[in-house]
């Protein structure tokens, strides 16, 4: 026990959560542009924005499944990680050379498996490298280092809009420098910790050992679920700001504003979840996901968009990393990866099906009434979780 270093989280953890920073500085130079950029030079409609993004994001979260799985098989992440960041580096070109929407399609679709690739193994990295009773606050940390990328790159591509006068496909190949930071990064500073199972290896997706994740797991995996059917995808921030008036240089500061919010709430929420009770903390997350929806719908004028899209990331702060949190202490060790692969899979399916309807809404109707649908949404959820109690927890 001398080993565990009471209140300090380990440098694997920081390693991980820097990577996730520089990647995602990538991404979001890229995501803060990309609806803007597919509707206004590419003549995409909303739906089409919806769907691609629903694509991509659910792509992403079912690939999750065959990685984590491979991850406990093999009882070693790091390679699958390093593999899946290598994966989303190298798409990144591909979105400065698009001239169609079947090439951006292409390009969301295999960055996202790259995203997929390595999202579970890392997750279950996270939970490997650190004693339970810091798990909130590494997830936290991790999600933080994460969220200070994602305002980072849209700062990054306000200023070099403004520098090269809107010029968004010189903006979209700078965005490919960060990305292969973050696999050197990943694959020189990370120690993976060596397999503690020395038990013969086992398919984790048998029925055998499927039976060994507790219906505390499966609690939290249906929660995830109704939380990705009341938040569909954030490009509709970005285009709720370009209807509400904001000029297109600044566009990129809807997910700065969402972001620096999230990053300020991640952790500190984080810490709190080693200390508290879930449901609580979860219901906070949905009242704050209401005020978002209904200030997003009726609010003119893109100030008041960017109140409603910072309410978005207070949203976030609460619910994200708490949930992988909640999978990491119901599922058992040897079996980290499947259980964040399959708690992906089916909030990538609800994802999906909150794109498209989103997508479908903002179309036939409107700005608000996609918003108001989503107030709808999470109201539901809010009323699912105060009506159902939780298993009990199942330790590692």
């Amino acid at each position: 026990m001398t080993e565990i270093v009471t209140d300090k989280i380990p440098k694997g953890v920081w390693v991980l959560g820097l990577v996730s920073l520089l990647m995602d500085i990538s991404s979001e130079m890229i995501h803060s542009l990309l609806p803007v950029f597919m509707m206004t030079t590419l003549g995409a409609s909303a739906l089409t924005v919806g769907l691609i993004e629903g694509i991509a994001e659910a792509t992403a979260l079912i690939v999750k499944v065959f990685s984590g799985t491979l991850s406990d098989y093999f009882q070693r992440r790091k390679g699958l990680a390093v593999l899946g960041y290598s994966l989303g580096a190298v798409t990144k070109p591909l979105f400065p050379m698009a001239s169609s929407i079947g090439l951006v399609l292409t390009a969301r679709f295999l960055d996202r498996i790259g995203k997929g690739i390595r999202g579970a193994p890392r997750d279950a990295l996270v939970a490997d490298l650190t004693p339970p009773h810091l798990r909130g606050a590494a997830f936290g940390l991790r999600q933080s280092l994460d969220s200070v990328g994602a305002f980072l790159g849209p700062l990054i591509a306000v200023g070099l809009m403004l520098l090269w006068t809107n010029d968004v496909r010189a903006v979209l190949w700078v965005a490919v420098i960060p990305a292969f930071l973050a696999v050197a990064l990943l694959f020189f500073a990370l120690k993976e910790p060596k397999p503690t199972a020395t038990a013969k290896r086992t398919n984790p997706i048998s029925r055998a050992n499927l039976s060994r994740l507790a219906p505390a797991y499966w609690w939290v995996v249906g929660l995830g679920a109704v939380f990705s059917l009341a938040r569909f995808s954030e490009a509709f921030l970005v285009l709720r700001a370009q209807q509400g008036g904001m000029p297109l240089a600044f566009i990129p500061l809807v997910l700065v504003a969402m972001n620096v919010v999230y990053a300020a709430t991640a952790y500190p929420f984080g810490k709190l979840s080693d200390r508290v009770t879930a449901r609580g903390m979860l219901a906070a997350g949905l009242v704050a996901l209401i005020a978002a929806d209904v200030v997003l719908a009726m609010g003119q004028g893109w100030p008041i968009v960017i109140t409603g899209v910072m309410l978005w990331g207070v949203h976030l702060g609460l619910t994200q990393g708490l949930l992988g949190k909640m999978i990491a202490d119901t599922a058992p060790a040897d079996l980290r990866g499947t259980a964040f692969g399959v708690y992906n899979l089916v909030s990538g399916v609800a994802l999906l099906l909150a794109s498209a309807v989103a997508g479908l809404i903002w179309d036939q109707f409107g700005p608000s009434f996609t918003f108001f649908a989503g107030v709808g949404f999470a109201t539901a959820a809010l009323l699912l979780l105060s009506s159902f109690s939780s298993p009990g927890q199942t330790k590692s």
